[in-house]
């Protein structure tokens, strides 16, 4: 086998090349920085095309992270503790999609905050998402982790964290290298509407990750990187996690004499840490950051104490509280006029009568009939409502601004044409930094700024993006000849579909805008309108 020298931040990317990584996503900072270095250094990532490029932020790199996986790619998203805040809205909102492609979020936390402003413990946002977190011990194990990570992330279709801390990222040691695998092929996903985040698909969605919990804690009891060393002495027994078992056995290098628990990969294996307290008189937790393990075993370790509520299914674990719901958790009966009345028949929510979104999705969709679908990337809006029926327009909605990195994750996995659907209002709260990475690379999307001249989900608030995307645009750096502006109303849709057309195979970063006034806000400029000139007139 080839060894190398390698720092943990070194072993984590060589594992993610050899295990057919096709893109990384990141922004730099301390500890994490060194991974993207890596590869952007690595002549195999160069020949192979590998995606290292920056990102503008950790949002725009969860997110383009989120597409390639869409696109069935393994890619691989990094950043230090406190970036994972800036990635969180997607970072949670992926363990709800799930992925297709292999998904690592690779997060660097910094105890003692040796260059951070805090110490945040980035196992906390692991379990928050409800998916699975790996913690390797050393650079070895940070190489077998990342392989390891990629096939847990396939098999159940959810991304994986894999965090460290500052020294394991900026120690080195020897690295032995496995068998490099092949780059997966470009698959879209089975399900079209898997990574729709509707209310309706997202429920769904949710109930199906709350199902894969007991597999993700059966997969932490077998994990390579958790294992029960016993001992004759059970007066202790130590449990140590991450890099905190290299600091315990450094003060044992014969061989530890009380049984210890090594925990690399959670969710918590609970038949190992019950076999401790079975067993042990006393249990010292060692772990880098907050006592997160510490206090979970503590609840194990009351068990004096009978607990119900959603963890044992006494209460549903999803959805809100109401009466009856309490009623039953007491084990009462149901008061009569207590149940929930149907007024009206359930229905699907759908697009305003005279929409202006109606004639871009149609438009849009006549211009990619001739492709396969699983192309349209979209945004939170009105128009996320195109992935009903009868349009069927877009395949994601993920969170705020993720449209245009999702497609522009997608196209460096080599879907083309690529689209993103995003609104006026949405654009400028969070579009515009991963416009800018598109530009930066030209890379091959076309964005469709459905600009309804207001924030309209919200009820009609004034958008920031008002009289200003043009310019916007252009600032930003796409090519003028390239930012088009339409008229979505049946009367221009034939005019519309071959604009469409044409900038969907264009090899470079093209906007169309399609501009009409939202039709609630237009009734209310008309009405003032009258209003105004009927005023003017009187007093004349």
């Amino acid at each position: 086998m080839k060894r190398m020298l390698l720092l943990g931040d070194e072993a984590i990317a060589q594992g993610a090349l050899d295990a057919g990584l096709s893109g990384v996503y990141a922004y730099p900072g301390t500890p994490s920085t060194e991974i993207t270095e890596y590869i952007q250094r690595s002549k195999e990532a160069h020949e192979r095309g590998v995606h290292s490029l920056w990102s503008a932020n950790e949002k725009t790199a969860m997110e383009a992270a989120l597409g390639m996986s869409y696109a069935g790619k393994r890619v691989m998203t990094c950043m230090k503790h406190v970036g994972l805040n800036v990635a969180a809205d997607g970072f949670i909102n992926a363990g709800i999609t799930g992925a297709n492609g292999g998904l690592l979020v690779v997060v660097a936390d910094d105890p003692s905050m040796h260059s951070s402003q805090n110490e945040q413990d980035s196992r906390f946002y692991g379990k928050f998402a409800l998916v699975p977190v790996l913690e390797p011990a050393n650079q070895q194990e940070c190489y077998l982790a990342t392989q390891y990570g990629f096939d847990l992330s396939e098999k159940y279709g959810t991304p994986v964290m894999i965090r460290i801390t500052t020294r394991l990222a900026h120690s080195r040691a020897g690295v032995e290298l496995g068998e490099p695998r092949a780059e997966n092929e470009l698959t879209l996903p089975a399900d079209k509407r898997q990574f729709v985040l509707l209310p309706s698909i997202a429920r769904r969605n949710y109930q199906s990750l709350l199902g894969k919990q007991a597999a993700f804690e059966e997969e932490s009891e077998q994990s390579p990187l958790n294992a029960y060393e016993d001992a004759d002495n059970r007066s202790l027994g130590i449990i140590a996690c991450g890099i905190g078992y290299n600091y315990l056995m450094e003060n044992y290098p014969d061989g530890c004499p009380h049984p210890v628990l090594k925990i690399g990969q959670y969710p918590v294996p609970r038949t190992m840490v019950k076999r401790m307290l079975d067993n042990c008189e006393r249990v010292l937790v060692l772990e880098e950051g907050a006592p997160m393990l510490e206090e979970q075993i503590r609840g194990l370790m009351d068990a004096t104490y009978n607990i119900s509520g959603r963890l044992d299914g006494v209460v549903p674990r999803a959805g809100e509280l109401n009466p009856n719901i309490v009623a039953q958790a007491l084990a009462m009966e149901i008061q009569p006029g207590m149940e929930k009345p149907q007024i009206v028949q359930p229905r699907p929510p759908e697009l305003c009568k005279g929409c202006p979104h109606i004639d871009s999705y149609n438009a849009l969709n006549e211009a990619l009939s001739d492709l396969e679908p699983g192309r349209v990337f979209s945004d939170i809006g009105c128009y996320t409502l195109g992935a009903l029926e009868p349009f069927n327009s877009i395949n994601t909605c993920v969170d705020m601004g993720a449209s245009i990195t999702m497609a522009k994750g997608a196209a460096d996995a080599g879907l083309f044409p690529a689209v993103a659907v995003i609104g006026d209002s949405t654009f400028t709260h969070s579009g515009m930094t991963g416009l800018l990475d598109a530009v930066i690379e030209n890379t091959p999307i076309t964005v469709m700024i459905v600009d309804n001249e207001t924030t309209g989900m919200t009820g009609g608030q004034t958008s920031s993006a008002r009289g200003k995307l043009e310019d916007i645009c252009k600032g930003i750096g796409v090519p003028e000849d390239h930012i088009i502006v339409v008229e979505p109303l049946r009367k221009n849709h034939e005019q519309n579909i071959d604009v469409i057309k044409r900038e969907l195979y264009h090899r470079g970063v093209s906007v169309i805008i399609e501009r009409r006034e939202c039709i609630q806000t237009a009734v209310v400029s008309i009405k003032l309108a009258k209003e105004a000139k009927a005023k003017k007139e009187e007093n004349a």
